[in-house]
């Protein structure tokens, strides 16, 4: 295999990707079976779901309009008129021997995607279309060693992922990114997920397939040359996977072109386990499907003022929310990066919210939090609520917590023992407000450490360390820190 850098060096690579993303209704896209996750085998099912004669399909209106707000969101343009399509092809997993699907007359189409790559270099991603269809069955082969058909026993079918709707968005090449095509597929697939879950219209957990990506490649000699042959990638389900899948692909193009050899326009598996991908099958033309107009569908015509109605309300999008959040909140772009990279810019903005400085909350997630989030192997949004951190670090403003024993009332508040309120009276953890307690600390530190005190009447000020840890120790951690110091030199009179 050639190296990457040597392959990115010698080839210009082109990207392009198609994304589904599996909506978030209620029933199906053409009929009124559960769209849930988990069911029984083929217990979320109608006649339409299992294509059984005489079983006619309807639109889900729901459908329809999370597909034009995520075609909005790209910024494209919204079809005055369209219709469904039959995408003819026999598979096992599809119960009709057809996909209703949208073919030359998508809801959405020509828009673009800009997007953030960890550096903060922007990239902009032409959008060719977003159209609407229904998802297949799922195989489950048996058997074997890899899972896959070859080699099974028998192979089952359930068909309860049959009919879910999906939007399938599709890009132009994606020209010009260099050694950095990886970087921007993965970065590209994120923006999009985000994007998802902020308007609601799925779920977007990628664990459980609700977005999955088909990654095309292919290499030309320089970026004035035509397009090379691609390879597509069929369903890679996480970011590190979908760099993984480009690099992989760009160096075994790259090894087969420098021998001279010719690429395959075909389908690849991809291994999660080594990295690598594998042949499917040689890749069908559009033709090869022999698409043409759904019969037992109208076409749709989504009225300019419904549009206008959904483009009012659509949310600030993920973009927008970070460079607004990072202007007020006044991180840096570092510190904002690995907010986002963690995933908390939801609670952090929440628990700012609750009161909070963004600083403290910054400080909360990304350390102590996030600390006993990996430790339990969970997410940090699980563990403890944004209000409960904002009461926390509130204890900490009215002097009765330091950090060290609001660290504590914190695991104890993630244990489930109570609110922080309440675990620090019942543990009885607030700052010594008791000046005779705390003087008698202080003394008797002095009195321990002559020598100690002697450095401080010196003018060693550095010294004073050695003294407010006994304090310290003999007040439970409980005494305030800094009226601990003040004392001290008031009583050695400096």
């Amino acid at each position: 295999m050639m190296k990457y850098e040597d392959a990115v060096a010698k080839y210009d690579p082109v990207l392009g990707i198609e994304v589904h993303v599996e909506l978030g209704t209620a029933t199906k896209m053409f009929d009124a079976a559960p769209n849930s996750f988990g069911a029984g085998a083929n217990t979320s099912v109608t006649p339409v779901s299992l294509g059984l004669p005489g079983a006619l399909p309807v639109v889900n209106e729901k459908g329809v309009e999370y597909a034009v707000k995520i075609g909005l969101s790209l910024g494209c343009d919204i079809a005055e008129t369209c219709r469904f399509a039959r995408k003819n092809y026999f598979y096992p997993d599809v119960p009709k021997n057809f996909q209703t699907s949208q073919y030359d007359e998508p809801i959405a189409f020509d828009g673009e995607l800009e997007v953030e790559l960890e550096d903060g270099t922007l990239v902009t991603v032409p959008i060719e279309r977003a159209h609407m269809e229904e998802d297949a069955g799922k195989n489950t082969h048996v058997g074997g060693a890899t899972g896959r058909i070859h080699g099974a026993d028998h192979s089952l079918v359930d068909y309860n992922r049959a009919g879910v709707p999906l939007v399938e968005i599709v890009t132009h090449p994606i020209t010009g990114t260099g050694k950095r095509a990886p970087e921007v597929a993965s970065a590209y697939v994120r923006t999009l997920r985000d994007i998802f879950k902020a308007l609601g219209v799925s779920e977007a957990r990628m664990e459980q397939g609700n977005v999955r990506a088909d990654i095309n490649v292919s290499l030309r000699p320089s970026p004035d040359a035509p397009l090379g042959t691609r390879t597509e990638t069929k369903n890679v389900n996480s970011f590190r996977s979908i760099e993984k899948a480009v690099r992989f692909e760009i160096q075994r193009q790259a090894t087969l072109l420098e021998a001279g050899e010719s690429i395959l326009q075909e389908t690849r598996h991809f291994h999660e386990d080594t990295g690598e991908t594998s042949s499917g099958r040689v890749k069908s033309d559009a033709d090869d499907y022999r698409y043409f107009p759904e019969p037992d569908l109208v076409p749709l015509v989504p009225s300019r003022a419904w549009v206008e109605e959904i483009r009012a309300t659509l949310p600030e999008l993920p973009a927008a929310r970070r460079r607004r959040l990072l202007e007020e909140w006044g991180f840096s772009e570092l510190e904002m990066r690995d907010v986002i990279n963690a995933g908390l810019l939801d609670p952090i903005e929440a628990t700012v919210a609750a009161g909070t400085t963004p600083a403290a909350a910054r400080k909360w997630w990304t350390g102590e939090i996030a600390r006993r989030a990996n430790q339990d192997q969970k997410d940090p949004a699980e563990l403890v609520t944004p209000a409960a951190v904002a009461e926390l670090q509130g204890l900490i403003d009215a002097g009765k917590l330091n950090d060290k024993l609001a660290r504590k009332v914190l695991g104890s508040v993630i244990d489930g023992e109570g609110t922080p309120t309440e675990v620090m009276t019942a543990q009885g953890l607030e700052i010594v407000e008791d000046t005779g307690a705390l003087e008698a600390a202080v003394e008797q530190a002095i009195a321990d450490n002559p020598d100690v005190a002697e450095k401080i009447r010196g003018g060693k000020m550095q010294a004073i360390g050695a003294l407010i840890g006994p304090i310290m120790k003999a007040t439970r951690g409980q005494a305030d820190a800094n009226k601990a110091r003040e004392l001290i030199l008031a009583k050695l009179g400096v």
